[in-house]
């Protein structure tokens, strides 16, 4: 059985640990949980036939004073970068956290995480900017998704976990 390991990145109240809690535990809380350095959770998932082990790395968020340990990265064959819709600051703060992502890992296979798509009244995310995520290298997509809802949560990280298979590189 292959294991894949994905660390879940970006700001503070983004979302990533409802995200992660969504998509391993089919729950959410409407309760504000600060993660403290890394949670780790697992999901078996099939894909194509095949049966990957996902090692959800639920690290802390980033903020002006606080950046992501480099040892939180080692060995990860992924990230989805999280962002939160209704925060255009959040999705400009990811620049710098995939920056540090790909010096520490290189290239690797990443999606972008447009949380909160339930609050579509309040979406502060523009087009353009988001646009230009789909093209860079390594991205396996950009999805609008909702950990209260559980919108395309479930499709943002198997669209992650098919693009770390050995025949997708």
């Amino acid at each position: 059985m292959l294991q894949k390991k994905i660390c879940m990145l970006g700001s503070f109240a983004v979302g990533k640990t409802s995200l992660v809690a969504r998509f391993v535990h089919s729950m959410f809380s409407e309760r504000y949980h600060t993660t403290v350095g890394v949670k780790v959770d697992k999901k078996l998932v099939t894909l194509g036939g095949r049966t990957i082990k996902l090692m959800l790395w639920d690290i802390h968020g980033e903020d002006d004073h606080q950046r992501i340990k480099r040892v939180y990265l080692r060995g990860a064959a992924g990230y989805a970068l999280i962002a939160d819709g209704t925060r255009p600051a959040t999705l400009d703060a990811l620049e710098s956290v995939h920056e540090r992502a790909q010096a520490q890992l290189g290239l690797r296979p990443f999606v972008v995480a447009l949380n909160k798509s339930d609050l579509q009244g309040d979406w502060g995310l523009r087009e353009p900017d988001i646009a230009s995520w789909r093209a860079r290298p390594g991205c396996a997509g950009v999805l609008r998704c909702s950990a209260k809802t559980g919108a395309e949560v479930e499709r943002m990280l198997h669209t992650l976990a098919a693009a770390l298979l050995p025949e997708a590189r």
